[in-house]
């Protein structure tokens, strides 16, 4: 019965969503492998140890904690070395983390000191007898490829909100580890953390993300998509690369090939024709739903519900109906 280890992701002393997620998603893999431990390496500064209980709650029987003041910050080459080390004399059969700014950089860190192969931007991962099997999108999201692990070790990146957290509840044992190496010696130290706007939904984590597109025809037209995010209650807003680029929204609310990848639980289209760059950034959401006049525009074609009207129309009768729904609950 291998065990899985994963790499679990805090910022500030909080653990992150998508630590939950790969918790949830390693103890998926631990369970259809044959029902091994699932060992969840925690760091940060001291006082992240007492997180540890909270991934126990998502099914991790060990929770292996790195505490040092040099880690309070993203420490890449140290981070990468302990769960590398960790990785190589634990045995694990996979190591996985989220596919987040700190994953997509200590990914192949990791991958390179194991010389193990690395499957990133994972969105389904399976195991029977010897084998993984990952899916990840390719070409610009164009296929989604499907990849057998046999190897005795591999690297998973997991698409953030690809897996719904899942309570599977453990006393979770604990173990305390030193840095593998100095956090005091990294060669690119991160200075300081500069957050978005109090209270906005962070892209990658929000369960329901609502776009503009260049269908608004300006940027004062965007508060409707910022009413129906509001009438959501649970709602972020994106846009496309035309619309940050036109300056209409900032480059922070891009989602696309070259902005953000999310897989919320339902994506709202508003105005958006569906470039294939717009595409490799939302198509693996859960249900997405388009607005659109042009009954040929190809978001379409990958839309769960299509409603084919003049946004400005249809947006604000659809925020009402969503406000007087929500008055009942």
């Amino acid at each position: 019965m291998p065990n899985i280890l994963v790499f679990a992701e805090s910022r500030k002393g909080e653990l992150r969503k998508v630590a939950i997620e790969a918790v949830t998603a390693g103890r998926a893999l631990a369970d259809a492998l044959g029902g091994g431990e699932v060992h969840a390496l925690l760091t940060g500064a001291p006082g992240i140890a007492g997180k540890a209980a909270q991934l126990g709650q998502y099914g991790a029987d060990l929770v292996i904690v790195c505490e040092h003041a040099g880690l309070a910050q993203y420490a890449r080459e140290a981070i990468a070395a302990t769960v590398a080390e960790r990785a190589k004399s634990g045995g694990y059969r996979a190591v996985l983390l989220p596919f987040s700014a700190q994953g997509r950089d200590l990914g192949p860190r990791v991958a390179a000191k194991l010389d193990a192969p690395i499957v990133s931007d994972a969105i389904e991962v399976t195991g029977a007898g010897d084998t993984i099997t990952a899916r990840h999108p390719g070409y610009a999201n164009k296929v989604i490829i499907t990849l057998a692990i046999t190897g005795p070790q591999v690297v998973l990146s997991l698409r953030p909100a690809a897996w719904t957290p899942k309570e599977n509840a453990r006393t979770a044992r604990t173990e305390t580890v030193q840095p593998a190496a100095d956090p005091a010696a990294e060669r690119v130290v991160v200075k300081e953390l500069i957050e978005g706007a109090k209270g906005k939904l962070d892209l990658g984590e929000a369960p329901v993300i609502v776009s503009g597109g260049r269908g608004l025809r300006g940027p004062e037209n965007f508060k409707l998509v910022e009413d129906l995010a509001a009438a959501f209650g649970n709602a972020a807003v994106g846009a496309t690369r035309a619309v940050t680029d036109e300056g209409w929204r900032p480059h922070a609310d891009q989602i696309g090939q070259t902005g953000r990848q999310v897989s919320p639980q339902l994506y709202v289209a508003v105005g958006i024709s569906g470039a294939i760059q717009h595409l490799a950034g939302m198509r693996t959401s859960r249900t997405i739903v388009a607005i659109n006049k042009d009954a040929d525009a190809p978001i379409f074609k990958v839309a769960d519900y299509g409603i084919v009207g003049d946004v400005f129309e249809v947006v604000p009768a659809l925020t009402s109906a969503i406000r007087e729904a929500k008055k009942g609950h």
